[in-house]
């Protein structure tokens, strides 16, 4: 702590270098000041913030980068650089810095609810442009945090919240239905987030309910686990025994934790709301049973 005390002048002496790879360094070397050092940082709070609207690009990332890790254990404090942000959200083209700034921004959205309505334009046209599947992923997934702060104090929605969830519904759906275990894992995430504000849109997508289900025979057991977390968005009286057959389906042919996962998840459903959705108590009995 004493040397970063000491040393925090002349970096930040540096930053003002004609050099763009010293000030990079020196922004470099302050992150690790921080570290150490965390008064340091409200000291030179300014400086940092200039930092993003540095003449050369690498400055710039290299800014968004420290801030961003910084910025992990309390966003809040990082609430004054949302214009700044925002202004790197439309303007830049750096694929790396860009889902930086996405993070970030989507970490301000509970601390700054009014963010969300404003995030929503700029992230969908990202979805829309990029084919870099990274950046895709993060701005999806920031949409999908937006929806959940989008609603004005008179509980009323922008008009153009249709059509951003559909958006969102036919990206995930691509990463659910993809090969690569990655993003077929990463897509259950994202339907997960969607679904805390758009619970009952998976009601009118057969295709995505069917490739949820589907994730329930997979290999992988960490994407079976995720697919059965969503199955409570997509059941419904008259869906409700197709389900559950299923479901036992899989519990005969599982173990160990897993097995116990899918009985709790047909206790949970058919219990829920005081079980409203069974129609035939008889049969449920003989679940019980089965079970």
């Amino acid at each position: 702590e004493d040397l970063g005390r000491e040393l925090l002048p002349e970096l930040l002496h540096l930053l003002k270098h004609p050099s763009p790879y010293v000030r990079k360094k020196a922004l470099l070397c302050l992150y690790k000041v921080f570290l150490k050092y965390p008064q340091g940082l409200r000291l030179s709070f300014e400086q940092i913030k200039l930092c993003l609207e540095d003449s050369h690009p690498s400055v710039v990332s290299c800014a968004v980068n420290v801030i961003t890790e910084l910025s992990d254990k309390n966003p809040r404090n990082y609430l004054p650089l949302a214009p700044a942000f925002f202004k790197l959200l439309t303007s830049s083209a750096n694929n790396w810095m860009l889902i930086k700034v996405v993070k970030l921004l989507g970490s301000l959205v509970p601390e700054e609810p009014r963010l969300a309505r404003k995030l929503l334009e700029p992230l969908s046209n990202i979805v829309k442009s990029t084919h870099a599947k990274s950046l895709l992923y993060e701005s999806v997934y920031a949409i999908t945090l937006c929806l959940q702060y989008v609603k004005k104090s008179n509980g009323s929605q922008p008009a153009n919240i249709p059509d951003v969830v559909q958006l969102c519904v036919e990206t995930l759906r691509s990463f659910a239905g993809d090969a690569d275990q990655n993003l077929k894992y990463l897509g259950l995430v994202g339907f997960g987030s969607l679904l805390s504000s758009q619970p009952r849109v998976l009601h009118g997508h057969s295709d995505c309910r069917a490739l949820i289900l589907k994730c329930l025979s997979d290999d992988d057991v960490t994407i079976r686990t995720r697919a059965l977390g969503l199955l409570r968005f997509m059941t419904t009286s008259r869906n409700l025994v197709d389900l559950v057959t299923q479901l036992l389906g899989h519990v005969e042919a599982a173990s160990g934790d897993y097995r116990s996962d899918l009985v709790e998840e047909i206790l949970r459903l058919c219990s829920s709301n005081k079980y409203e959705l069974v129609a035939d108590f008889a049969w449920y009995v003989d679940v019980l049973v089965m079970l």
